[in-house]
């Protein structure tokens, strides 16, 4: 069913789908035998970063497992997340959610079973995810459950990637706030990543032509052969922006931005009249204080009557659903592929972010728990 490779020290997963289902995991744990000397991993937050956290932010501890109360279940975590946006969750000011607390368990999406459920409507062995955190185990209030899995023929770790919140926040960026129409070009930012590989190939189903902007030539390349862009420059590469120039020569009708920067500030200059910017992430500002000058975009957008505009996934709850549909679809036909990056065990866990922004990732990075 997967096809996948080792490369470097971790394992990424290039993966299609087949119609054969998986089987489902059973639970070495049930509310009747909660084994009291098996151990709780938990990453901590232990000092509060400026800028990307790195490995020295973080600290590993070992807990009891916990024991969900009334109306509780307990998770076990199989899958962890780690998304460019834990840099913002983690610094002092708060952007569009409350910055986790030092000494707290480190925030992040997971994916699981439930292990023990003192609630009806969530018995063992249900497939979950949800804001878990760092850690083996998480008792969760049920009303913080993010949703039942229930693509039970697709893996689980898609719950996190393709099939979470970065399959949900590329078709609702594009669909949504870019617009896109067949026959338009629509340029994307690391492209290679979780998001900007669903964006390039959701566009690419709507009938668009794609250019792929990439950090080396295995980023490019994978950009070409497995996500399909028509075109994929690298921005590190010494003529970038005469090779962006060649590859936007009809203009761009949309710009899914992950990066702003001076990456953005060389596709703007390319936009065509009636183009949509959308702002999804900043991955190349390393730090917003003190705030970052650069070139002014509104002669721009005004000379050529374009539209930019920021998004946040969490204030869009609704579209989940419609999106999760199409995005199961396009596995099942073979029409979306994903890579996953995964590092094995939670030791990983600490640098993994810093490692985002060195941009050591291909596709979707996770770290695997069992």
């Amino acid at each position: 069913m997967l096809s996948c490779g080792s490369v470097w020290m971790y394992t990424v997963r290039m993966c299609t789908i087949s119609k054969t289902p998986v089987m489902q995991l059973g639970s070495n744990l049930d509310g009747d035998r909660l084994v009291s000397d098996k151990i709780n991993r938990q990453v901590l937050l232990a000092s509060r970063p400026e800028g990307v956290p790195q490995a020295a932010h973080f600290r590993i501890v070992e807990t009891p497992i916990p024991v969900p109360g009334p109306g509780q279940v307990l998770v076990r975590n199989e899958w962890l997340s780690v998304e460019p946006a834990m840099r913002g969750w983690v610094n002092a000011a708060a952007n569009y959610s409350e910055p986790v607390a030092v000494g707290a368990v480190m925030r992040s999406f997971a994916a699981g079973h439930v292990v023990a459920s003192n609630h009806a409507d969530w018995a063992v062995g249900t497939p979950v995810t949800g804001l878990f955190g760092w850690q083996d185990y998480a008792v969760v209030e049920v009303s913080t459950i993010q949703r039942r899995v229930t693509e039970t023929d697709l893996p689980l770790s898609t719950a996190l990637g393709v099939m979470g919140i970065n399959g949900v926040t590329a078709h609702f960026g594009l669909l949504e706030i870019g617009a896109p129409r067949a026959g338009q070009t629509v340029v994307v930012s690391t492209a290679a990543g979780a998001v900007g590989s669903a964006v390039g190939q959701i566009a690419k189903l709507k009938g668009c032509r794609t250019v792929a902007i990439a950090g080396g030539e295995v980023k490019r390349r994978l950009c070409l052969e497995r996500f399909g862009y028509d075109v994929a420059v690298d921005y590190k590469a010494a003529g970038f922006a005469a090779a962006l120039a060649e590859a936007c020569r009809g203009g761009v009708d949309v710009y899914f931005d992950n990066t702003a920067g001076p990456i953005s500030d060389a596709v703007i200059a390319h936009l065509n009249v009636g183009a949509r910017v959308v702002v999804c992430g900043t991955a190349s500002i390393a730090n917003w204080s003190p705030w970052p000058e650069g070139p002014r975009v509104e002669r721009h957008l005004l000379v050529k009557r374009a539209r930019m505009q920021g998004f946040v996934i969490f204030d869009h709850p609704e579209h989940a659903e419609p999106a999760r549909a199409d995005l199961a679809r396009w596995l099942r036909a073979g029409e979306l592929q994903y890579v996953e990056e995964v590092l094995d065990g939670i030791e990983h866990a600490p640098d993994a972010i810093a490692g985002l922004y060195r941009g050591e990732n291909l596709g979707k990075r996770l770290i695997r728990l069992y």
